[in-house]
């Protein structure tokens, strides 16, 4: 048997982590990827940890923590620190080490493995971590769908019924040349009716939040969101005056919100309650309720109903997304 080890931080593991671990994977019967990291470092480890294992399940994926140096100047020890290290996570003969530059070469014959130097110059996938890190948009295609969701920027239309919400999202998406998720309430309310019940909320809110994270994985820079649970939280306020506990636990909030305002006519879709002047102020107040107790930003896009594409637009640019 033939082993292989590569290391790294893989912060983030990118298209050319992705060339090096596939080339690797050839070549040898067992290879073994040794992740590392800081406690200050800005992409968590176990996420690291998590992505890679997802993204090469074939390979053995093991986590080290241990504060080491990341250069030779940095520590005068640093090759022996390292090999002990490296020896510790995998005791067994390492026959090939994998490697992008010269500092795997030199650790590579410490260890008694040949060195195997994979696009050093960078030349087939010019792309590095640090730079992925600087401008994650920029470098969007580079980024494994695993790590997509990190990076990643939700928009979400919040605000009552009837306030155009199920146009501007496809609106958005179009000009952001991305997907969009749906409301999900819509959908359940024309499969199940309008008796609803605080149970049938938490289920809507669940599933939109379900449909939120597949869709990350899968958008284009932007994920654009036709309402999220905060809004049926909302819901919940207007139909029962109380909430399920669901709702205040759920944390995956979008990056902004743009608070649709009531000044568009009302109408009734057939599947609708609240058209009344009064009941509408109180939805709006409910709404924006939400997102002040939660201290999330958010922006008020009101006017015209051909005006509101061009004020979120606006709104998205000076939140800087």
């Amino acid at each position: 048997m033939t082993r292989g080890v590569l290391l790294g931080s893989f912060m983030p593991p990118h298209a050319g982590h992705q060339l090096l671990v596939e080339t690797a994977l050839q070549l040898v019967d067992q290879l073994t990827l040794i992740v590392f990291w800081r406690p200050d470092d800005p992409v968590p480890g176990p996420d690291r940890l998590r992505w890679l294992r997802e993204m090469f399940p074939t390979a053995r994926v093991l986590g080290n923590d241990a504060v080491v140096p990341r250069l030779p100047e940095e520590h005068p020890d640093f090759w022996a620190l390292w090999r002990e290290v490296v020896r510790a996570a995998h005791p067994e003969p390492i026959d090939r080490l994998f490697a992008f530059d010269l500092h795997g070469v030199r650790l590579a014959r410490d260890l008694g493995a040949m060195p195997v130097l994979i696009d050093p110059d960078r030349l087939t996938l010019p792309i590095s971590a640090d730079e992925i890190r600087a401008d994650p948009m920029r470098h969007w295609a580079y980024l494994p769908e695993p790590v997509r969701p990190f990076y990643a920027r939700t928009i979400c239309l919040h605000g009552p019924e009837s306030t155009g919400k199920s146009t501007l999202a496809p609106l958005l998406a179009a000009h952001f040349e991305t997907i969009f998720v749906p409301e999900y309430g819509r959908t359940y309310c024309e499969l199940h009716g309008l008796d609803l019940t605080m149970a049938h909320l938490v289920a809507i809110a669940e599933t939109h939040a379900a449909v939120t994270r597949a869709a990350l994985r899968r958008c284009n820079r932007r994920l654009i969101l036709d309402t999220d649970p905060l809004m049926t939280a909302a819901w919940a306020d207007m139909l029962f005056d109380r909430r399920d506990p669901w709702f205040d636990a759920f944390t995956d909030t979008a990056d902004l919100y743009l608070l649709l305002d009531t000044d568009l006519p009302w109408v009734d879709d057939g599947t609708r309650f609240f058209g009344d002047a009064d009941r509408r102020r109180r939805f709006l107040h409910l709404s924006r309720a939400e997102l002040d107790r939660r201290g999330l930003p958010y922006a008020v896009v009101g006017g015209p109903r051909e005006e509101r594409l061009a004020r979120a637009l606006a709104a998205i640019a000076a939140a800087g997304l």
